[in-house]
């Protein structure tokens, strides 16, 4: 049944990705019409998180924030397909890293330092992979969560692949790490996913009790690569820039628990600029550190 469905829809998909911009915003327009209005995709779990994160936040705001969510929701799916046929041009023309940014990478490069990207679901992600690709000299690795779907899976590893980077799998990191440690690599963690609660690091962000993977503090740990933190800023609809908010340059001298806690709250920072373009309709609060205290 999941092959059957992917073969069919995979036509539909690349269609899409070959739509000019202007069809495919028209698209989403309407997309957004049946997502928000008539299917309620995971309204109620958007608008919970919306008001727990908020509470200092009037009602009419948080549903206008919710709104505005469903919009670029639809925005970055469609964005995501489109790019399985993006030039390389038009690529970096919709999402480019500032000078600076560059010049940050190019400085470790230079050094032959291998460096440890972190960030989160925080605008177009997967654009922001495919112009580091295009514009930085590290090979960049992203860890990723294979999906359940095998053949939905091999369109998402064609997609964030598709310019040149590597994908390791989660559950593989440290070997991936371990053997690539003699090469100039930048490894890309999303760090705002839900991780099992028992092995997690627990700190509040966004005004809840949140568990947060350790893997790049660990990693940090293990290997003392520099972490950078990036942003995926939206500039307009369709259009990003990508620059390095903050750095630790030798994990060494941070203490446990440090790492977790500054990429943890400079997301929560960034989230607070540009509310609608983080992925509420995950459920990320879905563990309760309560229970974790009983256990």
């Amino acid at each position: 049944m999941k092959r059957l469905v992917y073969y069919i829809a995979l036509p539909f998909i690349y269609l899409i990705s070959l739509c000019p911009f202007w069809l495919l915003y028209g698209i989403s327009n309407f997309m957004f019409i049946v997502l928000y209005y008539v299917i309620g995709y995971r309204k109620k779990i958007i608008y919970t998180n919306l008001r727990n994160s908020f509470p200092e936040k009037p009602e009419k705001e948080i549903r206008c924030i919710c709104k505005t969510y469903f919009r670029y929701l639809c925005d970055l799916i469609l964005e995501t397909f489109k790019t399985l046929t993006i030039s390389r041009k038009k690529a970096l023309e919709h999402c480019y890293m500032t000078e600076e940014t560059v010049s940050v990478f190019n400085n470790y490069y230079e050094q032959n330092k291998s460096a440890i990207i972190v960030l989160g679901h925080l605008g177009n992600w997967e654009w922001a992979g495919n112009s580091f690709a295009l514009q930085c000299k590290h090979h960049l690795n992203i860890i990723y969560h294979p999906l359940e779907n095998i053949y939905f899976n091999t369109l998402i590893v064609k997609i964030r692949t598709r310019f040149g980077n590597g994908l390791i799998a989660m559950k593989d990191t440290f070997r991936q790490m371990t053997k690539n440690k003699n090469e100039c690599t930048a490894t890309a963690f999303i760090a705002d996913q839900t991780p099992p609660p028992e092995n997690a690091h627990w700190t509040n962000f966004l005004n809840q009790d949140t568990p947060v993977f350790k893997g790049t503090e660990l990693m940090a740990a293990r290997f003392n690569y520099p972490v950078i933190y990036i942003n995926v800023i939206r500039i307009k609809r369709g259009y990003y820039k990508i620059q390095v908010e903050d750095v630790i340059d030798d994990p060494s001298k941070t203490h446990s628990g440090y790492i977790s806690e500054w990429h943890t709250k400079k997301l929560e920072e960034l989230i607070k600029q540009q509310p609608e373009t983080w992925l509420w309709s995950h459920r990320r609060w879905k563990h309760s550190r309560s229970t974790q205290i009983l256990r």
